[in-house]
């Protein structure tokens, strides 16, 4: 209750002029929001730039904000629908057959020190690039930002059960995945 009641207190100070209070929440959630851009885009540079997309998109239309749901969830549902429509726009299915994937070599986050953790990483974003869009999408949010089904029903606008379906799924291609890998 107490994060609610920050994001709330945040949020009036910014609409009432406190610029600080707009960098307060764009440096709480900004780890979050890059995290699941790069999962659903597979590479750091993209994932920047749709922090930099979510970050303006907040900045605007915080005043429109409600508090029906958590600034949270709001800012997820932002960023997931920011990266689904990245995706579409560079058409990375059409760039990189899976060849290409194995082959390629993804940006590489700098926050990252040992060369193994860096191949783990590569491996995790080479595989959640086999994936169907929405079978990563609810992965992603499910297994790495931990988001109940309610809350990713919520951003995605999904029944519960086909969130279910397409995360069930998911987790069986990438259990072929791994084993072939």
């Amino acid at each position: 209750m107490h994060e609610l009641n920050n994001d709330f207190e945040l949020t009036k100070s910014f609409l009432n002029g406190d610029e600080s209070a707009f960098n307060r929440l764009a440096v709480k959630y900004h780890e979050k929001i890059y995290w699941h851009a790069r999962r659903m885009t597979g590479n750091h540079l993209d994932a920047d730039e749709i922090v930099q997309e979510v970050l303006i998109v907040l900045y605007n239309k915080l005043k429109t904000f409600e508090f029906k749901s958590s600034l949270y969830t709001w800012i997820f549902t932002i960023t997931n629908t920011r990266s689904i429509n990245y995706l579409k726009k560079k058409n990375l299915r059409s760039f990189f057959s899976l060849d290409d994937i194995s082959n390629s070599k993804f940006e590489q986050n700098d926050m990252i020190d040992d060369l193994e953790s860096k191949q783990k990483v590569e491996k995790i974003e080479k595989v959640l690039q086999k994936l169907p869009v929405k079978q990563r999408e609810v992965f992603i949010m499910r297994n790495f930002d931990e988001l109940s089904y309610e809350e990713i029903s919520q951003i995605t606008g999904k029944n519960i059960g086909t969130l279910k379906a397409n995360h069930f799924h998911a987790l069986n291609k990438i259990k072929e995945l791994v084993k072939y890998d």
